[in-house]
């Protein structure tokens, strides 16, 4: 029998028994382990043994007079008490010993940081957005003394111009103060209650489903949903939040039905920990993919615990063994080759092995030890959100600490609201909604995104300043987070800020991936270490930039572009991309940029994206392309790259472009026109074009 079957038998947790039969050097990895009958009988009879010995009287009640059995009873429990009685004491002495000295070294170093501070300069909080006026009667001065001191340092400014950094250090040499930036995030931390560890109580565990595309994500969640509204609401109207408690008889799981990786980690990268555990969906047919390998590498840098699902058990000819291997080199090694993970197969089609799995996942929330306290002002994340036109702005809100209520007030990113009406996954209205639950919510000012933390506030005016303030920081300037280039790659090491590179690999085949894997590895120092995150074929996807963004990371991509929208994203985003032709050059410029010495003479300008329609053959030129530009603009002596199903096909230049018989010298987005390659015939159609400059950099001293 399995480890948590005997646990159910004695009564106990799975991590007591697990304790138990480690102190017995019996070999056990986890709850699911499998353990012969003989040992399982062995340890019935230990269990047995030692509650006989619990007894307080080991005599018969015949042989003493009850007199005397109740003085024993008495006896016996009293000295217990006073042994239990001593030891709280001891240990309430020692924790306040502790707690006493934890104060005084706290205070001594508070007042010595005040002594210091008070001998030089003032410490003034201001918000992040002020205007100079604004800022003036913080420091009480009036706005033109500031405003003649800024121009006084060689800074033009009006009564209306916001603050910047240079402002600030101005001020503070003039009049010896120091700036202390309070910043909406500080808010949320000044905002929180401090958990009191008495209060915290079990609560279910949030479940994320990943896996590659028609491996059975969907037709999973949906049978498992379908089952438990069948058996909770006969004849309800079941409605779609984006997550949904199952109801069990040992207790709730809620499923996030997010549409994959891709959002699981752009929620992450917004600073949303939502999931617990992530269940990976892998086809017994299709064994690992691309997909299934990305939705891999998501969960562990998230790093969340995973249950492998092996969908479409029903099908011939399926291979576990295969599949277990497949994975085993991913480190996900099932319990029965030696390692912790688990495995479950099943069937979404035919509904089996979905209570196997559904069980598994609360074994696994056991072991991890799930705990929230329900009495306190609710926190969470946000799922979704949208509008909607009979009931205004609406978001699906995860609550992972305290208890939401009916009237509450709240702020969720730039916005803030009351709750005025709350539905469960069911579209049943409900009152308050305790932690690990998702509700429908309405009564928001704004649509807040997917991620986005909210907090609940004491009162609607303490919400609406605190949005207030986000917006005019928001105006004032995009917060983004300090991303990581090559370029700024050796200061980031010198500032301390860099103790590990992370790297996403995109290649056109699986041979250079592990190439120019195994070559960056050599590169390690004992100042920075290189880690892979990501290794795959194809080209550089949306998907790629959100995980480099998530974790840091720098894209490098040999013989292989980013799409478009994967452009874009990284443009707006930060996130440093490196497409190469030649390996050599990759480790180079790695190595340089560890050492402080990369120094690009060239950087590529895209100016605009073509495609091509129509093929036109002629004797004397060769093949003309018709094309037509989708983005940006075309010039005839730019360089071309062409692109096909996102690998390199060939690079090279313009010959000659033209518009209806006419030479031009540029051809704008939204145009048709005849493009001729250089030395170069084998066009098809549907490639695309990456037209570009090569602009000189100078190099800096």
């Amino acid at each position: 029998m399995r480890v948590h079957e005997l646990a159910k038998i004695l009564k106990i947790s799975n991590k007591e028994l697990l304790e138990k039969l480690i102190s017995l050097d019996i070999k056990v990895a986890s709850h699911i382990s499998a353990i012969d009958d003989n040992t399982a009988l062995k340890v019935i009879n230990i269990y047995k043994e030692a509650k006989k010995q619990e007894k307080t009287i080991s005599v018969k009640e015949e042989e003493l007079p009850a007199k005397k059995i109740r003085r024993k009873i008495k006896e016996v429990k009293v000295g217990e008490e006073e042994i239990r009685e001593e030891k709280r004491v001891v240990k309430e002495v020692e924790k306040e010993k502790a707690k006493k000295k934890k104060e005084e070294l706290q205070e001594v170093a508070k007042e010595e940081k005040k002594e210091e501070v008070s001998k030089e300069y003032e410490v003034i909080d201001i918000p992040e957005s002020l205007t100079i006026g604004e800022l003036a009667t913080y420091i009480k001065k009036s706005p033109g003394e500031l405003i003649k001191v800024i121009m006084q340092n060689g800074r033009l400014c009006t009564i209306n111009n916001f603050y910047d950094q240079d402002i600030l250090d101005t001020l503070s040499i003039n009049y010896n103060i120091e700036f202390k930036i309070i910043t909406p995030e500080e808010e949320i931390i000044e905002a929180e209650e401090e958990e009191d560890e008495s209060q915290l109580l079990p609560r279910p565990p949030i479940v994320t489903i990943m896996g590659h595309v028609d491996h059975g994500k969907t037709l999973l969640l949906d049978t498992i949903r379908t089952a438990n509204v069948i058996s909770t609401e006969a004849g309800g109207i079941t409605q779609h939040i984006g997550a949904y408690k199952v109801k069990l008889d040992r207790g709730e799981v809620v499923f996030l039905d997010t549409p994959g990786h891709e959002a699981f980690t752009a929620m992450r990268a917004r600073g949303a920990s939502v999931t617990d555990i992530v269940v990976l969906v892998v086809a017994a047919d299709d064994g690992v993919m691309p997909q299934t390998v990305e939705a891999i590498n998501h969960a562990n840098e998230a790093g969340v615990p995973i249950i492998i699902a092996v969908n479409k058990i029903d099908l011939p000819n399926v291979k576990m063994d295969k599949l277990k291997q497949q994975l085993s080199e991913y480190n996900l090694i099932s319990e029965e080759w030696g390692g912790k993970t688990i495995f479950v197969e099943v069937s979404a089609k035919k509904n089996i092995g979905l209570d196997n799995l559904l069980e598994m996942l609360l074994l696994e929330a056991e072991m991890l030890e799930l705990k929230a306290n329900p009495n306190r002002r609710a926190k969470g994340t946000i799922i979704e959100a949208h509008l909607d036109k009979a009931k205004g702005q609406v978001a699906t809100f995860l609550v992972q600490k305290g208890t939401l209520n009916i009237g509450d007030t709240f702020v969720v990113g730039q916005h803030y609201g009351k709750v005025r009406g709350m539905f469960n996954d069911i579209g049943a209205k409900v009152k308050s909604a305790p932690p690990s639950t998702p509700v429908e919510v309405l009564g928001l000012s704004g649509t807040p995104l997917a991620g986005d933390i909210f907090f609940v506030t004491e009162n609607e005016k303490q919400a609406r300043q605190m949005s207030l303030k986000r917006q005019e920081a928001s105006k004032k300037k995009e917060i983004t987070a300090k991303v990581v280039t090559l370029e700024n790659l050796f200061d980031h090491i010198k500032e301390g800020e860099i103790k590990e590179l992370n790297i996403i690999i995109k290649a056109d085949v699986q041979g250079s991936a592990e190439a120019i894997r195994d070559s960056l590895l050599k590169l390690e120092s004992k100042k920075v270490r290189l880690r892979v995150i990501h290794q795959c074929t194809g080209g550089i996807n949306e998907s790629d930039v959100i995980l480099a963004q998530a974790s840091n990371a720098i894209i490098i991509g040999f013989n292989v572009r980013p799409n478009i929208n994967a452009s874009k994203m990284a443009l707006e985003q930060g996130i440093d991309i490196r497409t190469y032709k030649v390996i050599y050059d990759i480790i180079e410029d790695i190595k340089n940029a560890l050492e402080g010495l990369l120094e690009p003479e060239y950087k590529e300008n895209v100016i605009g994206m073509v495609e091509i329609r129509e093929l036109f053959k002629t004797a004397k030129i060769g093949v003309i392309a018709g094309s037509y530009v989708k983005e940006g603009k075309i010039t005839r002596n730019a360089h071309l790259r062409i692109v096909r199903g996102g690998i390199v096909a060939f690079e090279g230049k313009i010959a000659s472009l033209r518009r209806f018989k006419e030479d031009v010298s540029e051809v704008s987005a939204g145009f048709e026109c005849g493009i001729k390659i250089e030395n170069f015939d084998d066009i098809k159609v549907s490639d695309i074009l990456e037209i570009y400059v090569l602009e000189r950099i100078a190099a800096e001293l």
